[in-house]
């Protein structure tokens, strides 16, 4: 792949500018998105849609009809949309909760100022984000992985800092990332194989990972050729951009760091954790940080160290720091691994890797018993203080027993009756109401398909469930050309986070009355199942709709399924946005009172003057 070649020929196809506009029975469907990015098909594309269009389904919707009138009236009777104004430019990478100067004024001590530290109400942005000048479509995976444009995250300040670790490299108007690492000067890939002699990615067993501190995500990048969906954080710090960069590769990534409260996932989420050189202090607060990735760790789950202090009698020297204090850091780290009864498995060279025990039964017999916490709701993590004590495993009835239930292989787990649902944990899901779910998502994404053709095509690579329920939205969804964030609402009837991790996806949770821990324009397609409908009394529709358009793409799309009421008034605010919208009917017919909104966020960029109307 000559990397000049590449490069020059993308700076071609994103300078034209072209709007490919179709109408697809009344909806006119952006799709210029196809030629600013790397494909360069747009007019083929365009062509092929209009051919196969599934006209039925865009039958001209008569709300007066449907709803005696009312849902017509709101519609017309209050006068023109607002709308709403681009930002200034100097909020072109914005992220609400983890705004600098606002982290500054928080104490620095266990990572505090680092959390999430979301504006008052009288601090919110009521405008639009604009993206940087020159913003182009990202390449489609698997080339994103190895280039990111420069105009779409324009901070080289990576490369001076990694030059020599093989993170990022400036080339031409690309930034490519040769795969390399702090840990890893060889190689994710050779590093991988590593960890692969002793934990089973090869044969789907062990599908979801948690990275901690993932510097620009080249880890959580390489995996996907195991098959294995990797959830990074780092925080919004001194390293400008790092969760930016990923998820402009397109890999799962938010901004978040082990600091004073819970990380956002439930208990037993994660089939593996790793930290490779990500400088968190692991023997600090009496082990609470690795008491912390225990408790979002499967039973049989397995944790990476690599790096300091592991291998420190060899390399405390290259490290420029004394041995006793490397001595004494891995000392702690080998106690408190021992009193959260894991097993370590491996050490060699700079890697260790410990395996969490499948049950507490191999854990009785211990010297010295950590203090547990008090068994409640493994989901009750929002803003919660992290504690110092080791959560419970369930109840199991004999010695080989996994707590938790029997790990099924990836693809079989995606689709087969989670532990939760089928030993009843989560009140009013039973196994038959789960595999209803599961087939009703299957129709409804084949409804979206007949409607926007390029849904499963690799046009939309990250995206984003805002009210996942049991994750059955993103199972319907699976290829390797997609990943989906499945979010939790905090105040969602049901909890089933769990049952998403159990399924081989991942997902976090989130209060949709504030903003979502991410870079502005890091998701292609967002999905919006009753969001609005949730949050009616609890946080104005126009926030929760400036957030989206913040995290998402220029010409990215949405997609919302609400009662017809909630999405006519959702409707009128995005026709402020710069959106451009399609309303229909559910795919059982013009009775059914949930409707569905399409909508595309038109291109424009910092100084561009467009109007919505």
């Amino acid at each position: 792949m000559a990397t000049k070649g590449n490069s020059g020929d993308h700076r071609s196809r994103g300078s034209m500018s072209i709007f490919i506009v179709i109408g697809l029975c009344g909806f006119f469907y952006i799709l210029g998105a196809w030629q600013r990015s790397g494909f360069g098909k747009g007019d083929s594309i365009a062509l092929e849609i209009t051919k196969q269009s599934d006209c039925s389904i865009l039958s001209n919707l008569n709300y007066e009809t449907h709803h005696g009138g009312d849902a017509g009236t709101v519609d017309e009777s209050e006068g023109e949309a607002k709308e709403f104004k681009p930002c200034d430019d100097r909020y072109i990478d914005y992220t609400p909760c983890q705004d600098q100067m606002r982290a500054m004024t928080f104490p620095r001590e266990n990572m505090n100022y680092r959390e999430r530290h979301c504006p008052p109400e009288e601090e919110k942005l009521h405008c639009l984000i604009p993206a940087p000048k020159g913003y182009v479509t990202p390449f489609p995976w698997p080339k994103s992985r190895d280039y990111v444009p420069y105009a779409n995250a324009p901070y080289k300040s990576l490369t001076v800092e990694k030059a020599v670790q093989n993170w990022i490299q400036y080339e031409g108007n690309v930034f490519r990332f040769p795969g390399g690492g702090t840990q890893f000067p060889q190689g994710a890939d050779a590093y991988i194989n590593q960890l692969a002699s002793v934990i089973p990615f090869d044969n789907g067993m062990v599908r979801t990972a948690l990275d901690t501190g993932c510097g620009v995500a080249s880890w959580g990048a390489y995996l996907f050729k195991k098959n294995v969906l990797a959830m990074s954080f780092a925080p919004r710090d001194s390293h400008e951009a790092q969760v930016q960069f990923a998820l402009e590769r397109g890999v799962p990534a938010v901004i978040g760091v082990l600091g004073t409260i819970k990380l956002p996932y439930p208990d037993r989420s994660f089939d593996m954790a790793h930290c490779s050189r990500c400088l968190i202090n692991w023997g600090s607060n009496d082990g609470m940080y690795m008491m912390e990735v225990d408790r979002v760790l499967r039973p049989g789950g397995y944790w990476v160290l690599s790096g300091p202090p592991i291998n420190w009698k060899v390399n405390y020297q290259a490290w420029q720091r004394p041995k006793e204090e490397l001595q004494e850091e891995q000392r702690k780290i080998e106690e408190i691994a021992k009193s959260l009864c894991w097993e370590k498995k491996h050490e060699k060279g700079e890697i260790a890797i410990w395996r969490k025990r499948i049950n507490y039964d191999n854990c009785r017999d211990q010297d010295s018993q950590p203090t547990m916490c008090e068994s409640g709701n493994g989901g009750n993590v929002w803003y919660k203080k992290m504690e110092g004590c080791v959560t419970p495993y369930p109840e199991t009835t004999s010695a080989d027993e996994n707590a938790g239930g029997e790990w099924k292989p990836f693809p079989e787990r995606l689709n087969a009756v989670p532990f939760r649902i089928s030993s009843g944990s989560i009140p009013g899901i039973s196994v038959e109401a789960y595999q209803e779910d599961n087939q009703s998502w299957k129709k409804h994404v084949n409804a979206y398909k007949r409607i926007n053709k390029i849904l499963d095509s690799g046009r939309y690579r990250n995206i984003m469930d805002m009210n996942a329920g049991l994750g059955s939205f993103a199972a319907a969804l699976e290829s390797p050309k997609l990943w989906v964030m499945n979010v939790m609402p905090t105040i969602a009837e049901k909890d089933t986070l769990g049952v998403i991790f159990e399924r081989g996806l991942i997902g976090i949770y989130h209060d949709w009355c504030e903003a979502f821990s991410t870079y502005p324009r890091t998701y292609d397609l967002i999905h919006a199942n009753g969001v609005f409908s949730l949050y009616k009394d609890r946080c104005d529709a126009e926030d929760i709709l400036l957030e989206m358009d913040r995290i998402l793409r220029p010409e990215g799309a949405v997609i919302f399924r609400d009662k017809a009421d909630v999405l006519i008034k959702v409707k009128r605010i995005v026709q402020g946005m710069r959106w451009n919208t399609k309303m229909v009917d559910h795919e059982d017919g013009p009775l059914v009172p949930e409707k569905i909104l399409f909508a595309v966020k038109q291109y424009w960029v910092a100084g561009q003057n467009v109007s919505s109307h």
